[in-house]
């Protein structure tokens, strides 16, 4: 049998290594140590005065799997499951129909100074907080001196309490998570359409292919590998929701909205906010990282069955 020799260590492993560190750090510290609060779950957690965290979680008493009664027997649990689950299917289709339609039409736009300004006029979104756009919703929605109240009583009308009418908000809620996430999956979309060879254009013109034939015969399916790769990350957070979105945005997702607004995560933490038990709302986030695990396995299990080359594992 033919040996091989083991590769020594060299200046670009140590180089690639370094580079890789400040992100394995990060991950260590804020992803990997914190599972081991997932114990607080299974566990009538108690507070002991004078002692540590650690020490509370090991001398607290076991619960099994009492606490999942918490989220399992609430009247709301069909209410927040529906919330955010039907948000995110809403978010994946029309996010990813809207981002890849507008990468494609700046990516034919002739003149790169004005690509570059719309590039960064629906980028800049992406980095306002959800509390600053807050401000400029409730500037707008406000029942006392908000723009569209203000303009329905010039026109004779009576204002409208729209943070007490349950219909509007989805449609709010979808438009204000399109304006501020499109702008960043674009990017992405964008970046892939950069990197396709620009040869197989060229032969599409000398063929006689219009501007539409390239985008669907060419653009698309070079393409494909992205969009089926950012579906499936974004069908495994299916179960989680925009915190800042659904709680900053609706002024916290309460009173005769919550049927509209409500999602695992505002109700979580609006459990937090009462006496409720620490141990019963980690039990329901327990969930979520679980059903999440589910769905994206399950999603990439589909994707393979179609087309193994564009799953991910």
């Amino acid at each position: 049998m033919k040996r091989y020799k083991r590769r020594r260590w060299n200046k670009n492993d140590t180089e690639l290594t370094l580079l890789a560190l400040p992100a394995t750090v990060w991950y260590v510290l804020f992803c990997f140590l914190p599972m081991f609060g997932l114990i607080i779950a299974f566990k009538n957690y108690r507070v002991t005065g004078g002692k540590s965290f650690v020490y509370n979680i090991f001398h607290s008493e076991w619960a099994g799997l009492k606490n999942f009664e918490f989220l399992i027997k609430s009247k709301d649990l069909f209410v927040i499951l529906r919330n955010t689950i039907l948000y995110n299917l809403v978010f994946i289709v029309l996010g990813l129909i809207l981002a890849v339609s507008m990468a494609i039409m700046i990516s034919l736009l002739y003149s790169r100074r004005k690509s570059k300004v719309y590039q960064t006029l629906m980028f800049f979104p992406y980095f306002m907080s959800w509390v600053v756009a807050a401000y400029f919703v409730d500037a707008f929605l406000n029942v006392d001196n908000g723009m569209i109240n203000s303009m329905i009583r010039e026109a004779g009308g009576d204002r409208v309490q729209w943070y007490m009418n349950a219909d509007v908000w989805p449609f709010i809620l979808i438009i204000m998570y399109l304006w501020k996430n499109t702008g960043y999956n674009m990017v992405i979309y964008l970046s892939s359409i950069a990197g396709i060879d620009s040869t197989l254009y060229e032969a599409a013109v000398v063929d006689g292919a219009n501007k539409r034939q390239q985008v669907f015969y060419i653009t698309l399916p070079c393409l494909k590998n992205v969009i089926v790769m950012m579906f499936i990350l974004n069908v495994g957070k299916i179960f989680y929701s925009d915190f800042g979105l659904f709680y900053q945005i609706t002024q916290g997702a309460k009173g005769s909205i919550f049927s509209a607004v409500a999602t695992i995560d505002t109700y979580v933490y609006n459990a937090l906010q009462s006496s409720t038990p620490i141990g019963m709302t980690s039990a329901a986030t327990f969930f979520q990282s679980v059903a999440c695990c589910a769905t994206i396995l399950l999603a990439n299990a589909l994707v393979r069955k179609i087309d193994s080359d564009s799953a991910i594992i």
